[in-house]
């Protein structure tokens, strides 16, 4: 096993590990949880085994191992950053709505001098 395959599972491991804290913290859904944590269980999987990028790239029907990961990652980055636009966009409609409402809240009723 090369150096890099022992720090890129420690670290998968550790981030596996922080993934499940947040599930059971609640911070994240179930659904985010399970997302992630198919995400690095799959980059154990493919550190401990890398002969499964040949297999992939054979099925994806591109030359290499490293092509098929390449081209995967790009998708979920993709993805992913759709997500936080997606939610930046909710947050800011919802702060625009909140603001509005105080505004016209504060418009009818004076403010108080201490």
């Amino acid at each position: 096993m090369e150096p890099i395959q022992i720090f890129g599972v420690v670290f998968a491991l550790f981030a596996l590990s922080r993934v499940i804290m947040q599930i059971k913290k609640r911070n994240i859904n179930i659904d985010e949880g399970i997302f992630w944590i198919f995400i690095w269980s799959s980059v154990v999987i493919f550190l401990l085994f890398p002969e499964c990028f040949g297999y992939l790239a054979n099925f994806l029907g591109v030359g290499r191992g490293t092509d098929a990961l390449i081209y995967i990652s790009m998708v979920v980055l993709f993805y992913l950053i759709y997500r936080l636009y997606s939610k930046v966009d909710a947050l800011e409609k919802q702060i625009t709505h909140i603001v509005r409402e105080i505004a016209i809240r504060d418009r009818y009723e004076p403010k108080k001098r201490d």
